[in-house]
């Protein structure tokens, strides 16, 4: 019955472009799809001369209602769909579950010098990015070239308000040209940025062309000295550009993309070619995925939806539905032209059989380890994953907790757990820096935002799941800092304690596991351990803030004379029983001064 009412209700919308909502029995939404033609898309999912594959008849059993979005353009449809999809996680949406930050050579050119160094968070403020490379090794040679040859500022002091009196040590070793005492002018210092950035192009080939003609003429002129380092800057950015492959003539900015299947698993390769060297190259793995097209599209969707450079020409092995509104939105995005190929003959070509032969290689290699990681997978991590519904395997799991007593010395802790197991050299212990008062919300939100934008900072990997201590309030609190960060696919989740009730985000409801079930007792194991973790901290700090006070309270003691005796005994109890001798031999405590020592902590510090 509800069948026919949804074929109705499709028969009747709008012939528009926009965007559909699919929802389960619950609510909760399932599926977003985008069309050209809402009643004609929509209808197709009842209609029975239609194929459809395996993963589309089970979304369509589960479909218990819809909605839609009507939207005045085919790239506005796609805009929205990718908006909706971030926001509600669609179970039967392909996804690009990637968490990794590339990094970027930044060249700070609003600044009157400018700096050139590597970042990972890309912002709007006027500079000019180089990347994503996802070779740290080679954004690593490239800024000791550029660090060896120009000798560039490194400091982040603001030059149009400070100035030095005398140079760091960077200027007397031959590492900074030391514009903060004007020791170079500001049109000298950019010609050195200028030929930073045109290796950061690939117009290497110029800047070695200048260098020559300057080294020359400086032989000539008998600076020898000049001449040899010229000679030197030349050796040295050949050195660092022969590492890169050059597979393009034209200094060509491309995106090749190429996949690999096998039994419903899918690895897309993705080549990165700058001004026609390859810098950089990375796969991505799709599972239980069986449409090629479908998966190439939420690729191109999602990947450039978040990177911050879009290159000039993006190529593809095969054809896909959605090509010229996919281009019109990036062409958009970029505010230029972009081009979406599927090349038949030469190098383009090659280059498109190159990414394929990558992505077998690499899809081989991830089933390899998926068989191998399954056959020694820790107790309750594949029950965690199919009782939560998980997209990923929690194999590394971050629990956190807050711990205080009245809103003082206020900590959290962070344990991590591998394989079911907890992982000692992964725990961290957390002063709460910013919070005051009794707040475990803000220090939680503190917490998170500490631990994981060092994460994105460094280029590190996320855990597999974050695991929060609370209900439904803490786990949105702590979404919102991921959100922040750029991580709204990271998978994270909290622990109430009363009911032991699991909160997802997505779902209204909190899932209750069976209380028999290894996935449950994992999950407690973790909280139940950060929570040991946070209140030992918790008590060393109280210990310590109370030790301090009371030795601070005895006439005669100070600061220094307190570290004295705490070196010496260690603990405030073994000071209270030491005798008036012993404590003499602590360097600053007389006689007399041991005696009310002595006495003070014998009236006031009882068993």
């Amino acid at each position: 019955m509800i069948k026919i009412d949804l074929k109705v209700k499709a028969k009747n919308l709008p012939c528009e472009p926009g965007v559909y909502l699919m929802k389960g029995q619950t609510g909760q939404i399932i599926y977003v799809g985008k069309a050209k033609s809402l009643r004609k898309r929509v209808k197709s999912y009842w209609q029975k001369s239609n194929i459809q594959r395996f993963k589309t008849k089970v979304l369509v059993d589960k479909i218990a209602d819809f909605e839609y979005i009507v939207t005045d353009t085919e790239v506005e449809a796609l805009i929205l769909e990718n908006n909706l999809i971030k926001k509600y996680n669609p179970k039967f949406n392909i996804q690009l579950k990637d968490d990794k930050t590339y990094p970027y050579i930044k060249v700070t050119i609003a600044e009157i010098y400018p700096r050139v160094y590597k970042t990972r968070i890309v912002k709007n403020d006027g500079s000019r990015y180089f990347g994503p490379y996802t070779d740290v090794k080679a954004v690593n040679d490239i800024l000791e070239l550029v660090a060896d040859l120009f000798s560039l500022r490194d400091c982040k002091r603001d030059l149009t308000v400070d100035k030095e009196e005398r140079a760091c040590l960077n200027y007397h070793i031959e590492k900074c040209h030391a514009p903060c005492i004007n020791e170079i002018n500001q049109v000298e210092y950019n010609e050195l940025i200028t030929k930073v950035i045109m290796i950061l192009e690939g117009k290497e080939e110029s800047l070695v062309g200048q260098l020559e003609v300057k080294m020359e003429q400086a032989a000539k002129g008998l600076e020898f000295e000049k001449a040899a380092k010229l000679r030197d800057q030349i050796k040295a950015i050949n050195k660092v550009t022969q590492k890169q492959k050059v597979v393009a003539e034209k200094l060509v900015n491309q995106d090749i993309i190429a996949l690999a299947t096998e039994d419903n698993d899918i690895c897309l390769q993705l080549l990165i070619v700058r001004s026609g060297r390859l810098i950089g190259k990375e796969d991505f793995i799709f599972v239980d995925s069986d449409d090629l097209t479908e998966v190439v599209t939420a690729f191109l969707q999602q990947y450039y939806d978040q990177v911050y450079y879009i290159p000039e020409e993006i190529l593809l092995e095969f054809m896909i539905d959605d090509l010229s509104v996919i281009e019109e939105w990036l062409q958009h995005k970029k505010e230029a032209k972009v081009e979406l190929k599927v090349p038949q003959q030469g190098q383009k070509k090659g280059l498109v059989d190159l990414a394929a032969r990558n992505a077998r290689y690499n899809l081989k290699e991830y089933r390899f380890k998926e068989k191998f990681s399954s056959q020694q997978l820790g107790k309750g991590v594949k029950q965690l994953q199919q009782g939560l519904g998980l997209n990923k395997l929690p194999i590394k799991i971050e629990g956190f907790d807050i711990s205080n007593l009245q809103g003082t010395d206020t900590v959290a802790s962070l344990v991590t757990f591998q394989n079911g197991q907890p992982y000692k050299k992964g725990y961290r212990r957390f002063k709460i820096k910013t919070v005051q008062g009794q707040d475990d919300f803000a220090a939680m939100n503190e917490v998170i935002q500490r631990r994981y934008s060092r994460l994105v900072e460094e280029g590190r990997e996320f855990p597999d799941l974050i695991l929060i201590d609370g209900g439904k309030g803490q786990l949105n609190s702590a979404l919102r800092v991921l959100d922040e960060l750029g991580q709204h696919k990271q998978q994270i989740i909290s622990l109430a304690k009363r009911e032991e009730e699991v909160f997802v985000p997505g779902n209204e409801e909190a899932i209750r596991l069976s209380r028999n079930s290894a996935g449950l007792y994992l999950l407690q194991r973790v909280r139940d351990e950060a929570h040991r973790f946070a209140v030992n901290y918790h008590r060393k700090l109280r210990g310590r803030r109370l030790t301090h006070s009371m030795l601070d309270d005895i006439p005669g003691i100070g600061p220094k004379r307190r570290k004295a005796l705490l070196q010496y005994f260690s603990s405030l109890e073994k000071i209270k029983t030491a005798s008036v001798k012993e404590l003499t031999n602590v360097k600053g405590i007389s006689n007399n001064l041991a005696v009310v020592i002595k006495d003070y902590l014998q009236h006031h510090l009882r068993p």
